[in-house]
């Protein structure tokens, strides 16, 4: 996908941080994981958290989407989820699940897609058929119902490496880079960016943005 560059900013803009700047790093604020098997405890504790955070280089390959990517992700239980794809002038993609509605800004194509936050609606998206529960669950070392596969690499306290076979046969592998759990997450992490505007489309047409295929 082409981008335009960016307009040189003012002085002004340069000393305050866009809010979006400002969530990214808060999820980048998070210690790395050790490698290792998890210790007595480790799993269930980790099963148990209420939020993450954390940097993640995921590859999906399925029946409708190949693709891979560095993506930043939090979830707060039961149902808040944000999943954001930068790139070099911005954010790609910025969706958030929450409160069963899922809402999905590419701001560089001023688009906006929204949907229900149910497995399928994630599938039309990003080629993932799990609902934020699920998608929750496989970050924490948890198999789904459903799943075919499900392998976790634990690093100290949480996995730094998940692999699931979903059970259309697509399989979804997450490396994880750095990644915190039980941190208080603030509600702005799981807020759209701003989208007045911004012309609606329908899932295909958001994943030929994104340059899926």
């Amino acid at each position: 996908m082409r981008h335009r560059g960016p307009s040189r900013p003012s002085s002004s803009s340069r000393r305050r941080p866009r809010p979006e700047a400002a969530v990214a790093a808060l999820l980048l604020g998070v210690a790395c994981a050790t490698a290792g098997l998890p210790a007595p405890g480790v799993a269930e504790k980790a099963a148990a958290a209420a939020s993450w955070s954390g940097s993640v280089r995921v590859s999906v390959s399925g029946p409708e989407l190949r693709g891979r990517s560095r993506v930043l992700m939090a979830f707060r239980r039961p149902d808040a989820v944000r999943i954001e794809i930068p790139g070099p002038a911005g954010a790609r993609l910025v969706a958030v699940a929450r409160a069963g509605r899922l809402v999905a800004v590419l701001p560089a194509e001023r688009a906006v897609l929204e949907s229900a936050a149910t497995a399928a609606g994630l599938e039309a998206l990003l080629g993932v058929a799990l609902s934020p529960p699920e998608l929750m669950d496989v970050l924490v070392g948890v198999a789904p119902p459903g799943l075919r596969e499900y392998r976790a690499q634990w690093g100290g306290t949480l996995p730094r490496r998940v692999e699931a076979l979903l059970a259309d046969g697509t399989r979804l592998k997450a490396t994880v880079d750095e990644a915190e759990a039980d941190r208080d997450l603030p509600d702005a992490v799981f807020e759209p960016p701003p989208h007045e505007a911004y012309r609606p489309v329908d899932a295909p047409e958001a994943r030929r943005l994104l340059g899926g295929r």
